[in-house]
C-alpha cells in the first residue's frame, strides 16, 4: 500500500505531501490542472516510463510480505525515492537502484492499466485469470498445475541436453581424432617429471668431456714431482701431511673425473639431444612435462565420456519421450478442467458485462504447441467480436470485469496497487455507475489510484482528492464531505453549481 507522496517541484506544483488511504482514492478536478502529471510522478517512482518527473519525488509504502530483493535490503517501512537534476536518479531506502531493476522488483505489486493500453488480454493473462478462479475452487487443480511446471521444466531440460548431445555427436569423431592424436603424442614420448632438468644437466656435463680431458692431461704431471716433495720434507723436519693428503684428494678426484667420463663417452650423446627436443617440443606445446601430463590425463577422460555419449542419448530420448507422454495427459487434464469451469467464471462475469452495457462473453479455447501452463490458448470474445476490434471503452470496461471477477474469489488476498487512467471517461450514467461500483469491489483487494472526471465514481471514494490551479500553480487538497460536495457538484453542472447539483451530491454520497 502507498501511504504518502511528498513532491517539490513538479512542473506546476511547488510543494505537495499527500497522506493515502487504503481502498478507493479518486483524483478529481478541471481538465489542465494537473491530475495526470501526479499520476505520471506516482508511477515514475515505480520505474514506469513517463515523461514528468519532479526535482524531488518520495513515495512511502507499506512492503508486501512476499516483497524481496537478493540486492537491495528493503525493510517493512519501504520508501522509493526519484532526483531530477541533469538527470533522474532512483533510490530504494537510500540505495542507489536503476530504474529497470526498480520496475523489476514492483512490476508485481503495482499494475498500470490506461484507456490507451489494449494489450493487456493475451492469452498469457487470460489462463492467469482461469488459472487464479480455478485454483480458489479446486486445490488438487493447482497441485496438477504445479507438477506440470515442475515436469514441462524438466523436460525442457532434459531437451536442451539432448540437443547438446546431438551437436556434440556432430563433431565426436574430430573430437576423438584429436583427443586420441594429442594422447599418443605425449604417450609416444612418456616423458617423466624432472627427466628434462635431468637430460639437461648431462648436456651441460657432455659439454665439458674434452676440457675436462685436458685439464687431467695438464696436471697428472704433478706426480712425478711427489717423491722430491717427500724428500723435502724429510729434510727440513717440516709437517707435510696436509700436502700429501691433497695429493690422495687429487689421485681420487682424477680417478672420479676418468670413471665418470668413462660412462659419459658410453652415452649415446645423438639419443639424448633427440630426447631433449622431443621433452622441448612438449613443454612448447604444453607449457611443462606436468601441464603435458595433466592434459593427457584430461584428454583421457573425454574419451571415457565420449564412450557414454551413445548411451546418454539413449536414456534422454526415453526419457523425453515418456514425459512428453505424462505431460500430454497432464495438459488435457489441465485443459478440461479450465474448459469446463470457464463457464461458471462466465457466471459471474458476464452479469457485470450487462452493468457495463457489454455483450456477454465467451471463452475460447485452442490447442497450442507445449508450454509452462499446458498448451492452451486462450480468447475472449464478447458477443462473438474478437477482442482486438473492441473500442478503447469496450476493451477496458471488460479488462475491469475480468478483474473484478478474478478478485471476487479471493476476498481477503491484498495484490497491491492499480492505477486507472480515466478508468470511466466517455461513458454514459448507468454504465459510470457500474464502474464506479466495480471499483470500490475491487479496492478490497487492491489499492486504487484512479482518476475521473464522474460524479458516481468521485462519490465512491474512500479518499477524494482535488487537484486545482490558480494562477498557473498547481495544488492538492485532500477533501472533508463537504469539500466533496462541492467538488462533485461541479463536476456534475461545471463551475457554477446549481442547487440540485450540490443536492444530487450530497444524495450519491450518503449513499456509501
Amino acid at each position: 500500500m502507498v501511504e504518502s507522496i511528498v513532491l517539490k517541484e513538479l512542473i506546476d506544483f511547488e510543494n505537495e505531501k499527500i497522506d493515502f488511504q487504503s481502498g478507493l482514492v479518486v483524483f478529481t478536478g478541471p481538465s489542465g490542472a494537473g491530475k495526470s502529471v501526479l499520476m505520471s510522478s506516482i508511477l515514475g517512482s515505480f520505474g514506469f516510463n513517463v515523461q514528468n518527473y519532479a526535482s524531488l519525488c518520495e513515495v512511502g509504502l507499506t512492503k508486501p510480505s512476499d516483497m524481496d530483493s537478493d540486492l537491495y535490503a528493503l525493510e517493512d517501512d519501504l520508501y522509493v525515492k526519484t532526483i531530477k537534476k541533469e538527470k533522474v536518479r532512483f533510490f530504494i531506502n537510500d540505495q542507489n537502484i536503476s530504474k529497470k531493476t526498480l520496475e523489476e522488483i514492483f512490476s508485481p505489486y503495482v499494475k498500470y492499466l490506461s484507456v490507451r493500453d489494449k494489450n493487456i488480454l493475451d492469452s498469457q493473462t487470460l489462463q492467469e485469470i482461469v488459472d487464479d478462479f480455478v485454483s480458489s475452487k479446486d486445490v488438487s487443480f493447482k497441485k496438477k498445475l504445479d507438477d506440470f511446471i515442475i515436469g514441462f521444466t524438466q523436460l525442457k531440460s532434459a531437451q536442451r541436453e539432448l540437443s547438446q548431445i546431438i551437436e556434440k555427436e556432430q563433431k565426436i569423431n574430430d573430437l576423438i581424432e584429436f583427443a586420441k592424436f594429442e594422447i599418443e603424442k605425449i604417450d609416444s614420448i612418456n616423458p617423466k617429471i624432472g627427466e628434462y632438468e635431468e637430460l639437461l644437466n648431462i648436456k651441460q656435463k657432455l659439454s665439458r668431456i674434452d676440457k675436462i680431458k685436458e685439464s687431467i692431461e695438464a696436471i697428472e704431471n704433478i706426480f712425478d714431482h711427489e717423491s722430491k716433495i717427500a724428500e723435502f720434507y724429510k729434510l727440513t723436519e717440516f709437517d707435510g701431511s696436509a700436502v700429501f693428503d691433497i695429493f690422495n684428494s687429487l689421485r681420487i678426484d682424477i680417478d672420479n673425473a676418468v670413471s665418470k667420463n668413462t660412462e659419459l663417452e658410453d652415452m649415446d650423446i645423438e639419443a639424448v639431444l633427440n630426447r631433449i627436443e622431443l621433452l622441448s617440443s612438449l613443454k612448447n606445446r604444453y607449457g611443462s612435462i606436468e601441464e603435458a601430463l595433466t592434459f593427457m590425463e584430461k584428454k583421457k577422460e573425454e574419451l571415457a565420456n565420449f564412450e557414454h555419449i551413445a548411451q546418454d542419448r539413449s536414456k534422454l530420448e526415453k526419457y523425453i519421450l515418456e514425459q512428453s507422454k505424462i505431460l500430454e495427459k497432464l495438459s488435457g487434464d489441465i485443459s478440461s478442467i479450465r474448459i469446463k469451469e470457464s463457464d461458471n467464471i462466465l457466471k459471474t462475469l458476464n452479469p457485470l458485462l450487462k452493468d457495463l452495457k457489454l455483450s456477454k462473453a465467451s471463452f475460447e479455447f485452442s490447442k497450442t504447441s507445449m508450454h509452462i501452463k499446458g498448451y492452451d490458448e486462450i480468447d475472449i470474445r464478447l458477443g462473438g467480436s474478437k477482442t482486438s476490434t473492441l473500442s478503447g471503452g469496450e476493451f477496458n470496461r471488460l479488462r475491469l470485469a475480468l478483474m473484478v471477477s478474478s478478485a471476487s474469489n479471493n476476498q481477503n488476498n491484498s495484490r497491491g496497487v492499480l492505477i486507472f487512467d480515466e478508468i470511466d471517461a466517455n461513458v454514459s450514467g448507468d454504465e459510470s455507475i457500474a464502474i464506479a461500483n466495480m471499483l470500490l469491489d475491487l479496492s478490497k483487494n487492491y489499492q486504487i489510484f484512479a482518476i475521473s472526471h464522474q460524479p458516481h465514481l468521485a462519490s465512491k471514494a474512500n479518499q477524494h482528492i482535488l487537484i486545482t490551479k490558480h494562477e498557473d500553480k498547481s495544488k492538492t487538497v485532500v477533501l472533508d464531505k463537504n469539500g466533496r460536495i462541492e467538488e462533485i457538484a461541479r463536476i456534475i453542472s461545471g463551475e457554477q453549481k446549481s442547487k440540485e447539483a450540490r443536492e444530487f451530491a450530497m444524495k450519491l454520497l450518503v449513499t456509501i
